[in-house]
């Protein structure tokens, strides 16, 4: 949670700074959100593809030998 809030924090504190100096952000912000989708969703592909190729275990038999 911690590192949500600094991220926040910090996006606010480029925004002020930004609006300051009279500087607009250097991408749409409706481009910079898809742009930022598209980075959380790729660093999802990876872990998920070796989660959908990795060997399941073998399921254990619930009968006994008597």
């Amino acid at each position: 949670m911690k590192a949500y809030l600094l991220s926040l924090g910090a996006g606010l504190l480029v925004g002020i700074v930004y609006s300051l100096i009279g500087v607009r952000s250097p991408a749409p912000p409706v481009i910079a959100l898809i742009g930022l989708a598209g980075i959380l969703l790729g660093e999802q592909l990876l872990p998920i593809a070796h989660w959908l190729t990795a060997p399941s275990p073998p399921i254990a038999s619930t009968e006994h030998d008597a």
